[in-house]
């Protein structure tokens, strides 16, 4: 035990490391990065420290790669290769363009089905304000791309600049489909254009799903249900199939990874016959967070994380130090009040749950808290920090 208190809480750090690839040794470069890290930072890992690894690079080292070519031919074989209805796809050139290109080559006609005013994580293609001024009433209302035109215009995305109706009939154009695009929130709109059916919403997914088999649709399958086995030596995703995935080049996605619960044990393995330290490690995508400005709902994975180790179960259960200290002890200072909040702490029982004192601390599931700081550490740009590691997450005031 260190003989003075301990002046810092919980510390993130992005650690770099070299570029990986297909069949590298992710476990090993993993361990040594952080090891590498730690000697030339000055630093000593802990007990309890956490050990993230980004989807991205774990998919990579697997090559979970697929075509466009294999996206089409497990549509075309799923569905029939004809009329398919296309719905609530969320508005991404990187998460979506791809798939809808292989959805479209497995198909003489898609009917696009978009929810309005924005899709399922907050991609706004019209201002709810201007939703008031039309006087529709986006739960009831389907709108043909005509009728959508002439009371919305051409508006584009806010951050990317992009008219995503124009850009995604295009798309399907250019594959050589037949487009028809709508606007509509209740599923079973589409069931007046088409009866085999991508539902490619990603949290609300198999709610969707019911929705559609109970009104009648002939065949439906979610994104979770495209690519689950190889496809010509294609990747795949047995669990999500093409949820997750993410554009690689302009033929190619990398899909979410495979089943990598041994990697996180393989690396905490390792780090506890390096250092004689238990860290725990997970595997991170997304976080699950909201922006303010663009009301963008972070989470475009399926789940945060895809694999965890066993210490990372379960959700937090705290006090809330502000609550004790402006009710419990509002009469106390100093020494004094630090002793009493200290062994409130102590003495708190396993499941907090209905206790004032716990209101507001966030009763997440400690994978979703951890993968969001991770991804907010290592960033979606150059920061060449596909590791992160977080030390003191578990600590609390009497540590």
């Amino acid at each position: 035990m260190d003989t003075q208190e301990r002046r810092v809480g919980t510390v993130s750090r992005g650690i770099r490391c070299p570029i990986i690839r297909q069949g590298d040794d992710l476990a090993s470069i993993v361990t040594e990065s952080v090891l590498l890290a730690a000697e030339s930072d000055g630093f000593s890992l802990r007990d309890r420290d956490v050990i993230s690894v980004t989807e991205s690079v774990v998919a990579r080292s697997q090559g979970n790669y697929a075509s466009v070519d294999s996206i089409a031919k497990d549509v075309k074989a799923k569905l029939g290769g004809g009329t398919v209805g296309v719905i609530f796809p969320i508005l991404s050139r990187n998460r979506f363009a791809i798939c809808l290109r292989g959805i479209a080559k497995g198909a003489k006609k898609v009917v696009l089905m978009l929810s309005y005013p924005s899709d399922e994580v907050g991609n706004c293609l019209v201002s709810m304000d201007k939703i008031d001024e039309s006087g529709v009433n986006p739960y009831s209302d389907v709108l043909s791309l005509e009728k959508y035109r002439e009371l919305f215009g051409y508006g584009v995305h806010e951050f990317t600049g992009v008219d995503y109706v124009a850009y995604y009939g295009d798309l399907i154009k250019s594959c050589g489909a037949e487009v028809e695009i709508i606007f509509a929130n209740q599923a079973k709109a589409i069931l007046n254009y088409a009866d085999h059916i991508i539902n490619c919403d990603i949290h609300t997914r198999k709610r969707t799903k019911r929705i559609l088999l109970e009104a009648g649709a002939k065949v439906v399958c979610s994104l979770d249900d495209i690519l689950t086995s190889s496809v010509d030596g294609s990747g795949y995703n047995e669990k999500y199939g093409l949820l997750g995935s993410n554009k690689a080049t302009e033929d190619t996605i990398k899909l979410f990874p495979r089943e990598c619960k041994g990697l996180v044990l393989d690396i905490q393995e390792r780090i506890l016959k390096a250092t004689g330290k238990h860290v725990e490690v997970m595997v991170y995508g997304d976080g699950a967070f909201k922006d303010p400005q663009g009301k963008i709902w972070e989470l475009a994975d399926p789940v945060v994380s895809p694999a965890f180790t066993d210490g990372l179960i379960g959700t937090p259960n705290e006090l809330k130090l502000k609550y004790l200290a402006d009710n419990d002890y509002k009469d106390l200072s100093g020494e004094a009040l630090k002793k009493a909040i200290s062994e409130s702490i102590k003495a708190k029982n396993g499941n907090l749950k209905g206790n004032m004192a716990s209101q507001g601390t966030t009763p997440r599931q400690l994978t979703d808290l951890i993968g969001s700081l991770c991804d907010l550490t290592s960033g979606s740009g150059d920061k060449g920090t596909p590791v992160v590691l977080v030390q003191g997450y578990f600590d609390n005031y009497t540590n």
